[in-house]
């Protein structure tokens, strides 16, 4: 199959190259120039320090034959002449501090994709093309999405949900080995396309195929990353709170006692100090946005927010309390500045937070 991918970020390079190691013809389209040098320089290095992802590197060498990457807009053009899908892999981060998500790069992306459909095939727009949506957007996108081409007199292309479910650090081995694959569509064409595109997973009985409609596939999304950072929270700031509390308790026997019921997976239940990263605290304080918008009550959702914030807190509290130590006029060391291990990812990093602390304590 002939696939587009629009953004080659993160979610889009990973997501791109496992589609070429399955035998796909792939091409990736990104505004980065940079960006699109090292990803298709076949050089491991230049791919590493753009994106860090264990064996995305070695994937994009070994199949640099049947994967692209560009920054021209015309090799878009020529492609969707005979593109049977189209990943949409754009950011859509937080505005401030509201939940509510910024869609100026997905609408720009989708009004210039708009125009290429509509003149396909000499204009006579006979190829059948799924749109599919592999970023997490807000739910009534998909409306969106579709209305804003039927509006434009767009024909045979349809709007697909396919949420990604990638683990930074994992990405390519969770994009291989799935737990769960998740299409949202409205016609059986479209599952169709989408089963033949999935064929290795679909057909996998280790892997749970979920088809449903769009709505339920993006809101599914939404819901797997509240509950991971509903979880997480839970551990930080409640195990945490309680061993504080008490004497002679210590975090590490609760998690213990907590983690040896079978019933409780024991992901998630760590001893941190801040859940950071692209998706979880964004995700969840979009998914309150959304459904404070329906005049629906978020104050779980919020509460997990706040604890969140609570917890980087009263670490760096701790440090001065406990440790008695006074960072006034310090010079420190700061060895790492990415959210979480094996990733070169810095985006929601409590390392930040712990700099601006630190600076306004006089450190240098």
């Amino acid at each position: 199959m002939n696939i587009l991918y629009i953004g080659g970020g993160f979610v889009g390079a990973c997501s791109a190259a496992v589609s070429a190691d399955s035998g796909h013809n792939v091409l990736v389209y990104d505004i980065d120039k940079n960006k699109v040098e090292k990803l298709g320089s076949q050089d491991k290095a230049q791919i590493e320090s753009c994106i860090f992802e264990d064996g995305l590197s070695d994937l994009l060498i070994r199949n640099h034959e049947r994967i692209r990457f560009t920054t021209d807009y015309d090799d878009v053009v020529s492609f969707v002449e005979i593109a049977s899908t189209i990943f949409m892999c754009l950011p859509t981060p937080e505005i401030g501090e509201t939940g509510e998500s910024d869609l100026s790069f997905y609408n720009d992306a989708l009004a210039k994709l708009i125009n290429i459909f509509l003149k396909r095939n000499g204009e006579a727009q006979s190829s059948y093309i799924l749109l599919v949506n592999k970023s997490t957007v807000p739910v009534e996108l998909i409306d969106a999405a579709q209305e804003m081409m039927d509006v434009a007199g767009v024909n045979n292309v349809s709007v697909v949900s396919n949420p990604e479910f990638l683990v930074e650090g994992k990405a390519i081995e969770n994009s291989i080995h799935p737990d769960r694959v998740v299409v949202g569509a409205l016609k059986q064409q479209d599952f169709d396309i989408m089963r033949e595109l999935y064929q290795r997973f679909y057909t996998s009985s280790s892997v749970s195929y979920l088809e449903v409609n769009p709505k339920e596939a993006a809101a599914g999304k939404l819901l797997s990353n509240y509950y991971m950072f509903h979880k997480l929270m839970a551990c930080f700031d409640v195990a945490g709170r309680t061993a504080e509390a008490f004497s002679d308790i210590s975090f590490e026997s609760l998690r213990t006692i907590i983690t040896t019921d079978k019933r409780v997976n024991p992901w998630g239940l760590y001893d941190s100090l801040y859940a950071g990263g692209s998706c979880l605290i964004k995700d969840a304080r979009s998914l309150s946005f959304q459904l404070q918008k329906q005049g629906k009550s978020t104050e779980l959702i919020d509460e997990v927010y706040k604890a969140n914030k609570r917890q980087l807190r009263l670490f760096l509290e701790r440090a001065e309390a406990e440790a008695m130590y006074d960072f006034t006029g310090k010079t420190v060391a700061v060895l790492g500045l990415s959210f979480k291990q094996d990733t070169n990812d810095v985006r929601n990093s409590p390392a930040f937070d712990i700099l601006s602390f630190l600076q306004d304590k006089g450190v240098s």
